[in-house]
């Protein structure tokens, strides 16, 4: 078995006291023996507007944020998911919602484009998003090999489409990192349930790191930072407030089902056709 954690922040508009706050929930994983720690979306900075994002976005490679995890990452001895970091690039001036793993001695592993972006109105609220305002979409799906296993990246409002984390499977993946800032609202009805979905109806493992509580800029996310298996068991959770949850995870018991209980060879649509005819079995 090996740890991994996921931590909760409330993080605002200075970045220095986000990466501050981070840097100490990183130590306490280190501390519990997690060789991988998923930090939320927008760990760094959460502007007062969303416009804020373009003035502290960072070249791709270098920049406070940028070194804040390799550094980290190097000095715990520690895999880290940084969430998401505005990276700059955009012809037209929009950031990228940049997921960057780095490995145990500092050097970056992978960087993953948040693809799916939160333009919604919450039904029956006067709330509204509109990400793709300051935000350019990724285009490319990543899987990254770890010391943990083969890692699929993705970012919050991806948890909605169950195809992309298809694809990852389809490259390798063995467990997802979901670093997020969900709505309090939609927090409350979906969280939970597509976590664990995405769990189930992939036979992976699940790390979802979450922003949590009232942040300055008036904005509410949910929390509720947790870590699920294969079989859609939650074995460690952190309901609300800034925190670390670690868990031991199993991939040898994961191949084990997947062998067993082969739902991801059962596929009619799909990367995957090849499958058990349907009068011979159902679940």
């Amino acid at each position: 078995m090996t740890s991994v954690a996921a931590l909760q922040m409330n993080s605002g508009p200075d970045v220095r006291a986000n990466l501050a706050a981070a840097g100490t929930l990183l130590e306490t994983a280190a501390a519990q023996g997690a060789r991988l720690a998923v930090l939320p979306e927008n760990f760094a900075f959460m502007g007062i507007a969303d416009a804020d994002k373009r003035g502290v976005a960072e070249p791709d490679g270098r920049g406070p944020m940028q070194e804040f995890l390799a550094d980290s990452a190097r000095r715990l001895g520690l895999w880290i998911v940084g969430g998401t970091v505005p990276l700059s690039g955009a012809a037209d001036g929009r950031v990228a919602a940049a997921c960057l793993v780095y490995d145990a001695s500092g050097m970056r592993r992978a960087r993953y484009d948040k693809m799916h972006l939160f333009d919604v109105r919450l039904p029956d609220r006067a709330e509204s998003y509109a990400e793709s305002a300051h935000i350019a979409p990724g285009a490319t799906v990543v899987v990254v090999p770890t010391p943990v296993g083969r890692l699929g990246l993705s970012v919050c409002y991806d948890v909605r489409f169950p195809e992309l984390y298809r694809a990852m499977v389809a490259q390798g993946a063995q467990l997802f990192a979901i670093p997020a800032a969900f709505t309090a609202a939609t927090g409350r009805a979906h969280w939970e349930v597509l976590l664990r979905a995405r769990a189930v109806e992939n036979l992976c493992v699940v790390i979802a790191a979450a922003q949590t509580g009232r942040h300055p800029n008036g904005r509410e996310t949910y929390g509720d930072s947790l870590i699920a298996d294969h079989w859609g068991q939650v074995l460690a959770r952190r309901p609300q407030g800034s925190g670390c949850v670690v868990a031991d995870i199993d991939l040898q018991a994961e191949q084990r089902d997947r062998e067993s209980f082969p739902v991801l060879r059962h596929r009619v649509l799909g990367m995957h056709t090849s499958c058990t005819p349907m009068d011979e079995g159902h679940e």
